[in-house]
């Protein structure tokens, strides 16, 4: 299935520790070893879109709004598709994490709503003023168990109730409504993290149908060694695609393309046993899964895989300071080598976009 040029398939990048990786002196590189602006790099290298995390207000810093806007500007200054993505914590939020950030902490429930629904658009207001705004915004980041726990947890037995779920889908109804009152055109993206979990995907995206959420595209998250195999994303996309009818998103996914830990670093991947059979954990070896990857996405049912989001593909080892709060595990998972110069597989990237243009002509 080919994409139209008005809605070409997205080949985009999480690029969220760019902004801490550059104020602390870390720099990138094209194949032949010039330095360049990474957004340049990307875009030179097929990416279309990048994504960045938003946290209401975190140690440190960055992902913070002033940053956002700084980083936003850039990424428009590009041509680049922007997609916001909102934690409503002061740090991670993840089906482990949905925490709510330290201002919220002595809210009621209704006053929470009315928080979430200023704070939102108050955020896309000052990215508007500075011409900034997002194409598509995620309304929480992997919110499977919900969010902006206790009063939005729906995971675990004793949460996972029908006044839990209203009050979940409630926090997200405000949060969307939010989005639509800076700008109508903004795409709304819900977003979990079961990419090769069907029965899950299903239940949570049941549950936001009969609850009257109203969003644009399916997020979800698939990492291998979490969410299993490249067959059972390829089940779970198409089922989601005929099930729902919309446009379906793998927000974040990264392989390795080393095993190697350079003193002091302490990968989260870093045993055999959690690669996928046939890809090796070498630059071949990720390409080759970007490359079988992508391809599941584009033959998703009705042209609805619209592509997907590399998570931290520039998140390269650095010295300790550079990441106060954040040790950085994730350095062989990147796609640029440990000393920020790029890596060949984009060549994955590359061959999607001649794909796409051999269908124009």
């Amino acid at each position: 299935m080919s994409h139209s040029t008005e809605h070409p398939f997205i080949l985009g990048m999480d690029v969220s520790f760019m902004d801490e990786i550059e104020q602390h002196g870390g720099t990138y590189r094209d194949a032949d070893g010039k330095e360049e602006d990474l957004l340049t790099i990307l875009k030179l290298n097929d990416a279309n879109a990048i994504r960045l995390r938003i946290w209401n207000d975190p140690v440190g810093g960055f992902c913070n709004l002033e940053r956002t806007v700084e980083i936003a500007k850039r990424i428009k200054s590009q041509g680049l598709q922007f997609l916001l993505d909102f934690h409503y914590s002061d740090r991670w939020a993840d089906p482990a994490n949905q925490w709510k950030p330290k201002a919220w902490e002595n809210l009621s429930y209704e006053q929470l709503r009315l928080a979430v629904c200023t704070y939102t658009a108050d955020v896309l207001r000052a990215l508007k003023e500075h011409d900034a705004l997002p194409d598509m915004v995620q309304v929480g980041n992997e919110i499977t168990p919900g969010m902006l726990w206790n009063e939005g947890r729906v995971g675990g037995e004793e949460h996972d109730t029908d006044e839990q779920w209203q009050r979940f889908a409630g926090l997200v109804k405000y949060g969307i409504a939010a989005v639509k009152s800076v700008d109508p055109s903004i795409q709304i993206m819900i977003h979990i993290d079961r990419g090769g979990d069907n029965a899950e995907s299903r239940k949570f995206f049941d549950r936001f149908e009969t609850l009257g959420v109203e969003f644009d595209v399916i997020g979800l998250s698939y990492y291998p060694w979490w969410h299993g195999t490249l067959d059972a994303l390829r089940n779970n996309l198409n089922d989601l695609a005929l099930r729902y009818g919309k446009p379906i998103n793998v927000v974040e996914t990264a392989y390795p393309w080393t095993l190697e830990q350079p003193e002091g670093m302490e990968w989260i991947v870093n045993q055999e046993d959690m690669l996928l059979p046939g890809y090796p954990a070498s630059v071949e070896g990720q390409t080759q899964y970007l490359k079988d990857f992508l391809q599941i996405i584009r033959e998703v049912p009705g042209g609805l895989g619209h592509g997907f989001y590399y998570w931290e593909p520039a998140w390269i080892p650095s010295k300790e300071e550079w990441s106060v709060g954040h040790p950085n595990n994730w350095g062989n998972l990147t796609m640029f080598d440990f000393k920020g110069r790029k890596l060949e597989s984009f060549k994955a990237l590359t061959a999607v976009q001649e794909m796409d243009a051999k269908t124009y002509v």
